[in-house]
């Protein structure tokens, strides 16, 4: 093979800074005067999906029905394993592993219930400021591409 038809690495680097280049140019000129981003018209990062906003509420309603439904045993299941372990019964303290456990448990599942409704909700709220500043963003930039021209 000839070695002639190698290219240098600064060759290669040069063409390939050269056709980011005109992507970016290509890119920064078909954005849209009404501020739409990616030249596709309206907003390229968006989340507003149904399925992401059913599963946030299915977690905020599974959430509120653990908090007041999960702890309806634990009262007379602390009870009993007092009870039993006042008449000296061996089974008392494996009644209140029981209740320390399920309640450990349950903490976790409302935990876990309350951070998938509230990340959904940040997210959304956070992909709308991104999408903001990215818009602003490419506007100035398309305001530079004139300036400079």
């Amino acid at each position: 093979m000839d070695l002639g038809e190698f290219m240098t690495f600064e060759q290669e680097w040069a063409e390939l800074r050269a056709a980011a280049a005109e992507r970016t140019a290509m890119q920064t000129n078909s954005i849209p005067a009404d501020g739409g981003g990616g030249g596709g018209g309206g907003n390229d990062l968006v989340v507003n999906r149904d399925d992401l906003g059913a599963i946030g509420n299915d977690a905020y309603d599974l959430l509120g029905r653990l908090a007041k439904e999960g702890d309806i045993a634990r009262p007379s299941t602390f009870d009993a394993a007092t009870a039993l372990t006042n008449g000296n019964f061996v089974s008392g303290s494996a009644v209140l592993k029981v209740h320390d456990f399920w309640q450990t448990h349950l903490k976790t599942l409302l935990d876990a219930c309350a951070q998938i409704s509230n990340h959904l909700d940040y997210s959304k709220a956070q992909h709308a400021k991104d999408e903001a500043k990215i818009e602003g963003d490419l506007a100035r930039i398309s305001v530079l591409t004139e300036y400079m021209k």
